[in-house]
């Protein structure tokens, strides 16, 4: 999720462990605990920009690092801050919660979570919220905001960052519902078709949970449809994109190509251009695909080779960019194909 909604969650949940106890800090508290996985974007600066898409979400993003985290940030708090109503257990709560609460909201993305780093590299993936979600953002920035505003005197405080929690907690929860209700729908749709695969992912498109972007990809080919909960019927209108994994044969030896793939979880494809590969990562949707099935992907990266003959990967720009892009996704999360 975008560092807004983990700073005003945040927030809001340090108001409610320890607000009688720190006063305001604790939103401060909550919100930095809250910040903190995030950390892993300063090890960008040190590393190719393929170790960086592993290392976002990865190690810092981990069970086992927030747990010694979160252990050993309770212990160093509660031995240096002087507050008699702040037990151990208190900061564990008031630190934990944020920390565990952030990786858990970060997994309902297309991105990828590594929980269970080091031991394991598998990313979790739920894809039940955009990266950007702005209700969730909402529901959660009104209660900050007032809880900014009001005396630590007012009743109404504790008030402001329970009703901020709960209906984001039944948001998340409808955003849970209406993946289940697509991969239902999809699943079906795939079966009445014909179309075998042997997997396939739907994920909601930009700024909403209700328009969902599908891919099932069998072996190098990729079946890309958009389905909208408010679709009269669940006809899903594909077309395919291959992968054109022959276009990688000269880069087959090159570790930070094989970290494209990794990452990219076999959803992707490659076009040549004059001068350089584009290596497109489909999970993360078209820029406008609602409309034009031609449209550019969103996350792109140029691979390059160097006068020494290495790798060199950029990342992509968008290649075009649709007038009445937003439009033209309302009028498509409306139903309209």
């Amino acid at each position: 999720m975008d560092s807004l909604t983990h700073t005003v969650l945040g927030a809001c949940m340090g108001e409610a462990i320890a607000g009688k106890q720190l006063g305001k800090k604790a939103m401060l508290v909550g919100a930095l605990a809250h910040n903190l996985p995030d950390v892993d974007v300063l090890f960008n600066f040190f590393t190719t920009q393929a170790n960086a898409l592993l290392t976002h979400r990865g190690i810092t993003h981990s069970i086992f690092f927030n747990f010694i985290l979160s252990v050993a940030l309770a212990l160093l708090f509660s031995k240096y801050i002087k507050n008699k109503s702040m037990s151990f257990k208190r900061w564990l709560v008031l630190i934990s919660s944020g920390l565990f609460t952030h990786i858990t909201i970060d997994a309902f993305t297309a991105y990828g979570t590594g929980w269970f780093e080091p031991f394991n590299h598998t990313r979790v993936s739920f894809n039940s919220i955009f990266i950007l979600d702005p209700f969730l953002m909402l529901v959660l920035l009104v209660p900050a905001f007032a809880l900014l505003v009001f005396k630590m005197t007012s009743q109404n405080r504790s008030r402001w960052a329970h009703t901020g929690l709960i209906f984001a907690g039944i948001y998340l929860a409808s955003c849970i519902f209406n993946k289940l209700m697509v991969n239902h729908t999809v699943e079906k749709d795939l079966s009445e078709k014909q179309i075998r695969y042997d997997e396939y992912m739907a994920t909601p498109t930009p700024l909403n949970n209700l328009l969902w972007y599908i891919i099932a990809r069998k072996e190098n080919n990729c079946f890309i449809g958009y389905y909208s909960l408010l679709d009269k019927t669940g006809d899903i209108q594909y077309h395919v994109v291959n992968r054109n994994d022959s276009v990688l044969l000269t880069y087959k030896n090159s570790d930070e190509v094989k970290k494209l793939v990794r990452f990219s979880k076999g959803f992707y494809t490659v076009a040549r251009t004059d001068s350089s590969l584009i290596f497109s990562d489909m999970r993360f949707g078209q820029l406008g695909g609602w409309s034009d099935k031609n449209a550019p992907f969103i996350f792109n990266f140029n691979i390059e080779k160097t006068i020494d003959n290495r790798v060199a990967l950029q990342q992509g720009r968008f290649r075009s960019f649709q007038p009445d892009v937003l439009g033209k996704l309302l009028r498509r999360i409306g139903g309209a194909k």
